[in-house]
């Protein structure tokens, strides 16, 4: 089964090999790449390719759950938001430089949480930002994410390890500010 999931502005379904046209110019951008921590630059088809035979095989074994964030409006491909039990509950998300600041990755955020605890029922969810994007951080504290250290990560389009903010959301957390809300 793969789900499809929506908020107000946006549908989230599993990626699709006719999307690679889509995706590789998004990610095919330094300022995108050098805050994912295995994503190559340059990027290419190849790396598309690539891609959607690992996220088919994750969605198979319901090991690595990517969903491709598209805007309803103008069915737009916009970015990328999943959870990944297999890596320990991992929460990611990326998008396109020039969807940056106008609030698709809360909105997809939000919906994936939700999703990962009222669906699969994660009792807790991880995520990092690279130091030098606090953007991302702010997104993360938005979705009720809380520091638990650092740690250097290895980022493969800058060829180096780079320090990373760790942080977490249980259920707990989860539940009290959907309660709030």
């Amino acid at each position: 089964m793969s789900w499809i999931l929506e908020t107000e502005r946006l549908l989230l379904r599993p990626p699709k090999a006719t999307d690679i046209s889509r995706f590789v110019p998004l990610l095919d951008d330094f300022a995108v790449s050098k805050n994912l921590a295995s994503v190559p630059y340059p990027y290419t088809e190849d790396d598309g390719c690539a891609f959607i035979v690992k996220a088919a095989s994750g969605w198979a074994t319901r090991e690595d759950l990517t969903f491709a964030v598209l805007r309803k409006a103008d069915a737009a491909y916009i970015g990328m938001c999943g959870v990944h039990p297999a890596r320990g509950w991992e929460f990611g998300y990326w998008f396109g430089k020039r969807y940056w600041g106008k609030g698709y990755a809360s909105e997809a955020g939000a919906r994936i949480v939700a999703f990962a605890f009222e669906v699969l029922n994660a009792e807790k969810l991880v995520a990092g930002w690279f130091y030098d994007n606090p953007a991302s951080g702010r997104v993360l504290e938005k979705l009720g994410f809380q520091e638990r250290g650092e740690e250097a990560r290895s980022c493969l389009s800058r060829g180096s390890d780079v320090q990373c903010h760790m942080v977490v959301l249980d259920r707990a957390a989860y539940m009290t500010r959907k309660s709030a809300s």
